[in-house]
């Protein structure tokens, strides 16, 4: 994700230098969705509110030592997703990770003919995007493991480059093609299950 990225840069060197205006357009620009992946995360407004803001107080702490070896993105999101994660923990909701989160080639081969993003929501749901659907895909996603909700949040909801994703939750790039296989494949499951809807013919589930 290469929008914005040179803005970024000059604005990140200016807020470095200690100009809070530069530093303000730097939160405004992401508060609302670093808050959404915290809303998608914890299920909690006010929770979620808490986040937001102490991402931005650690980034503001911690950006003179911000060397840009990733996009200011991507360093904000892996500071908000690390505090969703410690805050789902310290709240006794850690899930234990799905097994086959393994990264072997076949999966990740499998997964790279699946793009593009929001795969898992294709299909005949997506035409029946209503109120009530969104309902029953936010069940859904409440009920993935950590893991597994943190990757389709940030995959098809963002549109985070398997890179990014890689840098953002800290795991190689395999790893993040396996579990966003996976993680896709327990949405689309949930989600037949909540629309009545039948597997289909052949698939092992």
């Amino acid at each position: 994700m290469n929008e914005g990225e040179g803005s970024d840069r000059e604005l990140v060197r200016s807020a470095q230098r200690g100009d809070e205006q530069a530093f303000r357009r730097l939160v405004e620009k992401y508060q609302r969705r670093v808050y959404q992946l915290a809303v998608g995360m914890l299920k909690d407004a006010d929770e979620a509110m808490d986040i937001s803001q102490e991402t931005f107080v650690r980034v503001h702490r911690y950006l003179p030592s911000f060397k840009g070896d990733s996009s200011f993105f991507t360093w904000t999101y892996r500071i908000a997703m690390n505090l969703c994660l410690d805050q789902q923990r310290r709240a006794g909701r850690s899930q234990r990770v799905d097994a086959g989160d393994g990264a072997d080639a076949d999966q990740a081969e499998i997964e790279a003919a699946m793009d593009p993003p929001s795969y898992a929501l294709a299909g005949p749901q997506r035409q029946a995007l209503n109120q009530e659907l969104k309902a029953k895909m936010e069940e859904a996603l409440g009920e993935l493991s950590e893991n597994h909700r943190a990757i389709l949040l940030l995959r098809e909801l963002e549109g985070l480059s398997y890179e990014e994703l890689a840098r953002v939750l800290g795991i190689r790039k395999g790893t993040v093609m396996s579990r966003l296989f996976h993680a896709r494949l327990k949405m689309q499951k949930k989600l037949r299950e909540y629309l009545g809807e039948e597997a289909p013919e052949g698939e092992e589930e």
